[in-house]
Protein backbone atom coordinates (compact mmCIF):
# COMPACT_ATOMS: atom_id res chain seq x y z
CA UNK A 1 0.00 0.00 0.00
CA UNK A 2 0.94 3.37 -0.46
CA UNK A 3 1.17 5.48 2.69
CA UNK A 4 2.31 8.78 3.31
CA UNK A 5 3.88 10.72 6.39
CA UNK A 6 3.65 14.10 7.98
CA UNK A 7 6.37 14.98 10.07
CA UNK A 8 8.70 12.46 8.80
CA UNK A 9 11.93 13.46 10.57
CA UNK A 10 10.48 13.94 14.31
CA UNK A 11 11.20 10.94 16.71
CA UNK A 12 7.77 9.12 15.74
CA UNK A 13 7.91 10.03 12.03
CA UNK A 14 11.30 8.20 11.56
CA UNK A 15 10.14 5.33 13.27
CA UNK A 16 6.87 4.80 11.27
CA UNK A 17 8.76 5.29 8.00
CA UNK A 18 10.86 2.51 9.14
CA UNK A 19 8.16 0.89 10.09
CA UNK A 20 6.42 1.10 7.22
CA UNK A 21 9.21 0.47 4.81
CA UNK A 22 9.26 -2.70 6.81
CA UNK A 23 5.52 -4.26 5.84
CA UNK A 24 6.30 -3.55 2.36
CA UNK A 25 4.56 -0.17 1.94
CA UNK A 26 5.62 2.48 -0.41
CA UNK A 27 6.34 5.10 1.40
CA UNK A 28 6.26 9.16 0.76
CA UNK A 29 7.39 11.65 3.95
CA UNK A 30 7.64 15.30 4.26
CA UNK A 31 8.87 17.78 6.85
CA UNK A 32 8.51 21.27 7.29
CA UNK A 33 11.12 22.12 4.70
CA UNK A 34 9.60 20.29 2.26
CA UNK A 35 5.82 20.82 2.73
CA UNK A 36 3.93 23.38 5.45
CA UNK A 37 1.15 21.59 6.43
CA UNK A 38 -1.07 24.98 7.60
CA UNK A 39 -0.73 25.47 3.74
CA UNK A 40 -4.06 24.17 3.04
CA UNK A 41 -3.41 24.09 -0.85
CA UNK A 42 0.09 22.65 -0.72
CA UNK A 43 -1.56 19.56 1.25
CA UNK A 44 -4.34 19.43 -1.24
CA UNK A 45 -1.91 18.86 -3.81
CA UNK A 46 0.29 16.72 -1.97
CA UNK A 47 -2.25 14.32 -1.27
CA UNK A 48 -4.34 14.47 -4.07
CA UNK A 49 -1.12 13.68 -6.09
CA UNK A 50 -0.45 10.64 -4.70
CA UNK A 51 -3.56 9.14 -3.33
CA UNK A 52 -1.82 7.08 -0.32
CA UNK A 53 -4.34 4.72 1.24
CA UNK A 54 -3.36 6.17 4.83
CA UNK A 55 -1.70 9.39 5.82
CA UNK A 56 -0.16 9.51 9.19
CA UNK A 57 -0.14 13.12 10.66
CA UNK A 58 3.18 12.94 13.39
CA UNK A 59 3.77 16.87 12.85
CA UNK A 60 2.86 18.85 15.48
CA UNK A 61 3.49 22.58 17.40
CA UNK A 62 5.24 21.19 20.43
CA UNK A 63 6.47 23.99 22.69
CA UNK A 64 3.80 24.04 25.45
CA UNK A 65 4.91 27.07 27.01
CA UNK A 66 5.79 29.24 24.27
CA UNK A 67 1.74 28.45 23.01
CA UNK A 68 0.80 30.51 25.86
CA UNK A 69 2.42 33.70 24.29
CA UNK A 70 1.41 32.22 20.52
CA UNK A 71 -1.88 30.02 20.62
CA UNK A 72 -2.34 31.29 16.73
CA UNK A 73 0.57 29.39 15.81
CA UNK A 74 -0.03 26.44 17.75
CA UNK A 75 -3.95 26.39 16.56
CA UNK A 76 -2.36 26.50 12.78
CA UNK A 77 -0.20 23.64 13.47
CA UNK A 78 -2.16 21.36 15.19
CA UNK A 79 -5.91 22.19 14.50
CA UNK A 80 -6.26 23.89 11.16
CA UNK A 81 -3.80 22.17 9.62
CA UNK A 82 -5.26 18.97 10.54
CA UNK A 83 -8.41 20.22 8.89
CA UNK A 84 -6.19 20.68 5.52
CA UNK A 85 -5.16 17.03 6.01
CA UNK A 86 -8.73 15.91 6.80
CA UNK A 87 -10.34 17.84 3.85
CA UNK A 88 -7.62 16.40 1.53
CA UNK A 89 -8.24 12.73 3.06
CA UNK A 90 -11.65 13.17 2.46
CA UNK A 91 -11.37 13.63 -1.22
CA UNK A 92 -9.19 10.87 -2.00
CA UNK A 93 -10.60 8.02 0.43
CA UNK A 94 -7.42 7.68 2.59
CA UNK A 95 -7.39 6.33 6.35
CA UNK A 96 -6.42 9.23 8.64
CA UNK A 97 -3.55 8.20 11.28
CA UNK A 98 -3.94 11.47 13.46
CA UNK A 99 -1.26 12.07 16.71
CA UNK A 100 -2.72 13.65 19.72
CA UNK A 101 -1.37 14.30 23.47
CA UNK A 102 -2.27 12.95 27.22
CA UNK A 103 -2.37 16.87 27.79
CA UNK A 104 -6.05 16.72 26.56
CA UNK A 105 -6.67 15.73 30.55
CA UNK A 106 -6.66 17.91 33.18
CA UNK A 107 -5.11 15.42 35.60
CA UNK A 108 -7.23 15.29 38.55
CA UNK A 109 -8.09 11.67 37.73
CA UNK A 110 -5.30 10.70 39.78
CA UNK A 111 -5.26 7.26 37.43
CA UNK A 112 -4.40 6.69 33.60
CA UNK A 113 -7.00 7.89 31.56
CA UNK A 114 -8.90 5.82 29.20
CA UNK A 115 -10.82 6.80 25.70
CA UNK A 116 -13.94 7.07 27.56
CA UNK A 117 -12.78 9.92 29.94
CA UNK A 118 -14.15 13.49 28.86
CA UNK A 119 -11.31 15.90 28.13
CA UNK A 120 -10.29 19.21 30.25
CA UNK A 121 -7.65 20.98 28.46
CA UNK A 122 -5.43 23.29 30.31
CA UNK A 123 -3.56 25.85 28.22
CA UNK A 124 -3.31 26.80 24.19
CA UNK A 125 -1.29 23.75 23.15
CA UNK A 126 -3.73 21.04 24.78
CA UNK A 127 -6.79 23.31 23.49
CA UNK A 128 -5.03 22.98 19.99
CA UNK A 129 -4.36 19.36 20.30
CA UNK A 130 -7.96 18.54 21.15
CA UNK A 131 -9.43 20.56 18.14
CA UNK A 132 -6.99 18.62 15.49
CA UNK A 133 -8.85 15.64 17.59
CA UNK A 134 -12.46 17.14 16.25
CA UNK A 135 -11.48 18.41 13.06
CA UNK A 136 -10.60 14.93 12.00
CA UNK A 137 -13.74 13.59 13.17
CA UNK A 138 -15.75 15.91 11.68
CA UNK A 139 -14.49 15.63 8.02
CA UNK A 140 -14.17 12.26 7.79
CA UNK A 141 -15.81 8.33 8.38
CA UNK A 142 -12.59 6.55 8.68
CA UNK A 143 -10.24 7.81 11.16
CA UNK A 144 -7.65 6.88 14.02
CA UNK A 145 -6.70 8.89 16.55
CA UNK A 146 -3.66 7.83 18.57
CA UNK A 147 -3.15 9.69 21.98
CA UNK A 148 0.20 9.25 23.40
CA UNK A 149 2.82 10.95 26.30
CA UNK A 150 5.92 11.62 26.40
CA UNK A 151 7.54 10.36 23.51
CA UNK A 152 11.18 9.20 22.90
CA UNK A 153 12.96 7.58 20.07
CA UNK A 154 16.48 7.53 19.30
CA UNK A 155 15.34 10.01 16.28
CA UNK A 156 15.50 12.87 19.32
CA UNK A 157 19.64 12.45 18.74
CA UNK A 158 18.98 14.38 15.81
CA UNK A 159 15.96 16.63 15.93
CA UNK A 160 16.35 20.05 17.37
CA UNK A 161 14.55 19.64 20.08
CA UNK A 162 15.88 15.73 21.70
CA UNK A 163 13.51 14.44 23.87
CA UNK A 164 13.66 13.89 27.46
CA UNK A 165 16.64 11.87 28.12
CA UNK A 166 18.67 13.71 25.77
CA UNK A 167 18.27 16.74 27.82
CA UNK A 168 18.79 14.86 31.11
CA UNK A 169 21.81 13.52 29.80
CA UNK A 170 22.70 16.70 28.43
CA UNK A 171 22.09 18.77 31.97
CA UNK A 172 24.09 15.96 33.32
CA UNK A 173 27.22 16.47 31.48
CA UNK A 174 27.64 20.02 32.69
CA UNK A 175 27.64 18.92 35.89
CA UNK A 176 24.89 20.83 37.51
CA UNK A 177 22.65 20.12 39.79
CA UNK A 178 19.42 19.35 37.85
CA UNK A 179 15.95 19.68 39.42
CA UNK A 180 12.81 17.81 37.94
CA UNK A 181 9.37 17.96 39.25
CA UNK A 182 8.53 14.73 41.18
CA UNK A 183 4.80 15.65 41.72
CA UNK A 184 3.94 15.13 37.60
CA UNK A 185 3.61 11.34 36.29
CA UNK A 186 3.06 10.64 32.91
CA UNK A 187 3.64 7.37 30.72
CA UNK A 188 6.73 7.71 28.81
CA UNK A 189 6.25 6.17 25.21
CA UNK A 190 8.72 4.54 23.04
CA UNK A 191 8.64 5.69 19.46
CA UNK A 192 9.68 2.27 17.62
CA UNK A 193 7.02 0.34 19.85
CA UNK A 194 3.96 3.46 19.21
CA UNK A 195 5.10 3.40 15.44
CA UNK A 196 4.78 -0.72 15.31
CA UNK A 197 1.22 -0.28 17.35
CA UNK A 198 -0.23 2.31 14.61
CA UNK A 199 0.59 -0.04 11.97
CA UNK A 200 -1.12 -2.77 13.42
CA UNK A 201 -4.12 -0.49 14.14
CA UNK A 202 -4.08 -0.22 10.60
CA UNK A 203 -3.94 -3.30 9.30
CA UNK A 204 -6.54 -5.45 11.26
CA UNK A 205 -8.85 -2.18 10.33
CA UNK A 206 -9.26 -1.04 13.52
CA UNK A 207 -11.23 2.70 13.49
CA UNK A 208 -11.83 5.14 16.16
CA UNK A 209 -9.83 6.75 19.24
CA UNK A 210 -7.14 4.50 21.03
CA UNK A 211 -4.23 5.49 23.64
CA UNK A 212 -1.24 4.62 23.71
CA UNK A 213 1.30 5.08 25.96
CA UNK A 214 4.11 3.31 27.37
CA UNK A 215 2.41 1.47 30.28
CA UNK A 216 4.00 2.39 33.46
CA UNK A 217 3.06 6.02 35.24
CA UNK A 218 6.07 7.34 36.38
CA UNK A 219 7.21 10.84 37.94
CA UNK A 220 9.39 13.03 35.99
CA UNK A 221 11.78 12.92 38.72
CA UNK A 222 11.99 9.22 38.95
CA UNK A 223 11.95 9.20 35.20
CA UNK A 224 14.82 11.10 35.18
CA UNK A 225 16.48 8.40 38.01
CA UNK A 226 15.98 5.71 35.96
CA UNK A 227 17.66 7.25 32.77
CA UNK A 228 20.98 8.28 34.84
CA UNK A 229 20.93 4.80 35.67
CA UNK A 230 20.75 2.97 32.39
CA UNK A 231 23.19 5.66 30.99
CA UNK A 232 25.67 4.53 34.06
CA UNK A 233 25.86 8.41 34.99
CA UNK A 234 26.63 10.30 37.89
CA UNK A 235 24.16 13.78 38.34
CA UNK A 236 22.94 15.53 41.39
CA UNK A 237 19.33 14.85 40.94
CA UNK A 238 17.15 16.81 42.90
CA UNK A 239 12.95 16.73 43.06
CA UNK A 240 11.03 19.71 43.14
CA UNK A 241 7.31 20.28 42.88
CA UNK A 242 4.96 22.45 40.72
CA UNK A 243 4.55 24.74 43.66
CA UNK A 244 8.24 25.84 43.28
CA UNK A 245 9.13 25.32 39.81
CA UNK A 246 6.39 27.66 37.80
CA UNK A 247 5.67 27.33 34.24
CA UNK A 248 3.75 29.42 31.76
CA UNK A 249 1.36 26.79 30.65
CA UNK A 250 -0.66 24.58 33.10
CA UNK A 251 -0.14 21.02 32.95
CA UNK A 252 -1.74 17.98 34.00
CA UNK A 253 -0.16 16.60 37.31
CA UNK A 254 -1.54 12.86 36.17
CA UNK A 255 -1.59 12.41 32.57
CA UNK A 256 -0.27 8.58 32.14
CA UNK A 257 -2.73 6.72 29.70
CA UNK A 258 -4.37 2.99 29.80
CA UNK A 259 -3.82 0.79 27.40
CA UNK A 260 -6.35 -1.33 28.27
CA UNK A 261 -8.89 -1.31 25.03
CA UNK A 262 -5.24 -1.67 22.58
CA UNK A 263 -4.96 -4.64 24.66
CA UNK A 264 -8.19 -5.89 24.86
CA UNK A 265 -8.68 -5.68 20.88
CA UNK A 266 -5.40 -8.07 20.57
CA UNK A 267 -2.46 -5.73 20.28
CA UNK A 268 0.74 -6.56 21.75
CA UNK A 269 1.19 -4.81 25.54
CA UNK A 270 3.83 -2.05 24.88
CA UNK A 271 7.40 -3.41 26.09
CA UNK A 272 8.32 -2.68 29.90
CA UNK A 273 9.93 1.19 30.22
CA UNK A 274 12.66 -0.56 31.71
CA UNK A 275 13.50 -2.79 28.80
CA UNK A 276 12.54 0.02 26.13
CA UNK A 277 15.11 2.40 27.96
CA UNK A 278 17.70 -0.37 27.26
CA UNK A 279 16.63 -0.55 24.37
CA UNK A 280 16.92 3.11 23.63
CA UNK A 281 20.46 3.40 25.28
CA UNK A 282 21.77 0.30 23.37
CA UNK A 283 20.65 2.46 19.63
CA UNK A 284 22.04 5.61 20.88
CA UNK A 285 25.44 3.83 21.54
CA UNK A 286 25.32 2.71 18.51
CA UNK A 287 24.64 5.98 16.78
CA UNK A 288 26.76 8.14 18.47
CA UNK A 289 29.50 5.12 17.73
CA UNK A 290 28.68 5.51 13.90
CA UNK A 291 28.86 9.08 14.45
CA UNK A 292 31.87 9.52 15.79
CA UNK A 293 33.86 6.89 12.95
CA UNK A 294 31.98 9.07 10.05
CA UNK A 295 33.78 11.90 11.84
CA UNK A 296 37.21 10.38 11.82
CA UNK A 297 37.18 9.37 8.16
Amino acid sequence: MRALVFGNRGQLGVELVRELEHRGYQVWGFDRPELDITDRRAVEEQISALAPAVVFNAAAYNQVDVAEEEPEAAYAVNALAVRHIALACRQTGSLLVHYSTDYVFDGTAGRPYTEEDPPHPLGAYAVSKLAGELYAQAYLDRWIIIRTSGVYGPGGLHTARGNFIELMLRLAGEGKPIRVVQDHVASPTYAPALAARSLDLVERGLLGLFHIGGGTPISWFDWARMIFQAAGVQAVLRPTDEREYRTAARRPKFSALSNAKIERLGLSPMPPLEDALRSYMTLRRAALASGAAAERK
